[in-house]
């Protein structure tokens, strides 16, 4: 079952995100409108401050589209 609390904390965590990296929320609007789908491939990397680098991908699955699906309901998007 889910926690409307735990909704509500999450969105108030994304909105503080959000105005803390203004640019990403408009990266996730300019990727949605593109039209993920299944089959794209979306790759993340994470860069120390040293410079160390770690970097992975994955492909879109069917059951991946219907969860970014239930994210995007839950924040109202």
């Amino acid at each position: 079952m889910i926690n409307p609390a735990a909704i509500f904390k999450a969105k108030s965590a994304w909105g503080k995100f959000a105005s803390n990296h203004p640019k990403f929320p408009m990266f996730l609007r300019a990727a949605a409108q593109s039209g993920i789908k299944e089959g794209h491939v979306i790759e993340i990397k994470i860069t120390s401050e040293e410079g160390e680098s770690l970097c992975t991908n994955v492909k879109l699955t069917e059951s991946d589209m219907e969860l970014f699906q239930l994210a995007k309901d839950m924040m109202g998007a």
